[in-house]
């Protein structure tokens, strides 16, 4: 659907069985959005909910994060929704602030936990 908002979704390891629950309980919102996410953290989500077509892009720590970095840049990606790990230390720490400050620089909604991004995507979904 053309001008269809597009909504980013990554995860870290730790995070990924969270963000696949999150989006099984908020499928018919998530089902409003064009769906892109980073390798791992997309197919987590098809396998938990086969009826959104989500676009994998890279894994995260080999491009995936600054894939969703140019698109948030470009206009493409409306809102991101990542869960971080806040206790696990990240070889690619510096693509993560990288992401964040883009999200921040372009004005863009953005949950980095469960709470604000069910507060986001379901205020989104109905406006």
């Amino acid at each position: 659907m053309t001008g269809q908002r597009c909504i980013a979704l990554i995860a870290h390891d730790q995070k990924k069985d969270d963000m696949a629950d999150f989006a099984r309980q908020h499928q018919a919102a998530l089902s409003q959005f064009r769906i892109v996410a980073t390798g791992t953290t997309g197919g987590r989500v098809q396998d938990a909910c086969p009826g959104l077509n989500v676009v994998r892009l890279k894994s995260g720590p080999l491009g995936g994060d600054q894939q969703i970095g140019a698109m948030i840049a470009t206009g493409d990606v409306d809102m991101l929704i990542f869960f971080i790990d806040p206790l696990s230390s990240l070889p690619h720490d510096v693509d993560v602030k990288a992401l964040t400050r883009l999200a921040t620089v372009y004005d863009i909604p953005m949950a980095l936990n469960r709470a604000t991004a069910e507060q986001l995507t379901d205020f989104h979904s109905t406006h």
